[in-house]
């Protein structure tokens, strides 16, 4: 094992030299072994990590309940509970934790179970002070890069999304609609458009206040988004205007999707709906379809609209197709 001036000469640059920084680390060190116990809490404590101590497995569970750990390093041969009761519960965490290992040459047998079951690595015993560093290392700066690309996702994902209703936001849906339209040209597939609007929707908003409309609007989301396909794709188009991307959806298929779509908002409750025409809060919906119907994205989007526009001067609640005597 290394002295403490081999330590202080050969540990990497921590958080005052310059390195990275790890002080928002903590580790929980579970041993029954007191001298254990505390040369890994000195050494851990030296590299800028925060550390706590648990004596046995059932101590470091009921630690885990208390307080979050971004690590955990428990030997493996306890009793009562060993070590591998303690990555078993670790990995029932609501939160994220990753578990190195503690053992002898002699349980490998072990450590290969261990990991089995979950945990990150493993140490054999005797180890020196290096092979902890790099371990310990090495788990915070993979943590670091999982956080990394979790947040990278986040944020695209948070990019894409309409912030009142979850659905996809209109700058996004015009990505999708570009793809899946390209896709049915090139694949010599369809795809079809479903533009809907909300019937005297101003009417709502003026009765019952923007709030109101606003938990009408989610509501209606949840409902479209229930009443899909897992591949079809739906956003917010803009106000009270939504659109769903259908794709292998023929115009009859997709005829059949919209009216069935129709008459559930036709009978779903929306809380203040008794203001509107009729007592019911409703829906129209335009239906385009590529290539039958439109050559572009530019040409779907707008037959879709002059769909959803003929569809509204008819008396609204009602579905029209492009193509339909109506439409012409």
């Amino acid at each position: 094992m290394l002295t403490r001036d081999e330590l202080n000469s050969n540990r990497p640059p921590r958080e005052e030299d310059g390195g990275a920084p790890k002080r928002e680390t903590r580790i929980l060190v579970v041993d029954d072994e007191e001298i254990m116990r505390a040369f890994l809490q000195e050494v851990l404590s030296d590299e800028g990590y925060a550390v706590d101590l648990a004596v046995s497995g059932r101590d470091a569970i009921d630690k885990m309940g208390e307080r979050q750990y971004e690590i955990i390093i428990t030997d493996i041969v306890m009793p009562e509970l060993d070590g591998l009761s303690v990555v078993a519960a670790a990995k029932k965490l609501s939160y994220d934790v990753d578990v190195v290992v503690m053992t002898g040459y002699a349980s490998m047998e072990t450590a290969v179970e261990s990991m089995k079951l979950g945990a990150t690595d493993y140490i054999t015993k005797p180890f020196n002070i290096d092979q902890i560093r790099i371990i310990v290392s090495n788990a915070v700066k993979e943590r670091a890069l999982k956080r990394q690309a979790a947040e990278g996702e986040f944020y695209k994902e948070l990019s894409r999304k309409d912030g009142l209703t979850n659905l996809y936001n209109h700058r996004f849906f015009h990505q999708l609609l570009e793809t899946e339209v390209s896709r049915a040209l090139r694949y010599n597939r369809v795809v079809s458009l479903l533009m809907i609007d909300i019937d005297n929707f101003k009417r709502f908003n003026d009765s019952h206040g923007h709030p109101a409309g606003d938990e009408a609007l989610k509501q209606l989301a949840a409902l479209l988004q229930k009443g899909s396909r897992s591949c079809d794709f739906v956003a917010r188009y803009g106000g009270e205007e939504f659109a769903i991307i259908a794709p292998e959806a023929a115009p009859d298929a997709a005829r059949r999707m919209a009216e069935r779509l129709r008459q559930m908002v036709d009978e779903e409750h929306f809380e203040g709906e008794e203001a509107m025409p009729g007592g019911r809060l409703a829906i129209s919906i335009g239906v385009a379809t590529v290539p039958m119907q439109a050559q572009d994205k530019c040409e779907l989007v707008e037959r879709a609209d002059q769909a959803l526009y003929r569809a509204k001067a008819l008396g609204r609640n009602r579905v029209v197709i492009y193509g339909d005597d109506a439409v012409n």
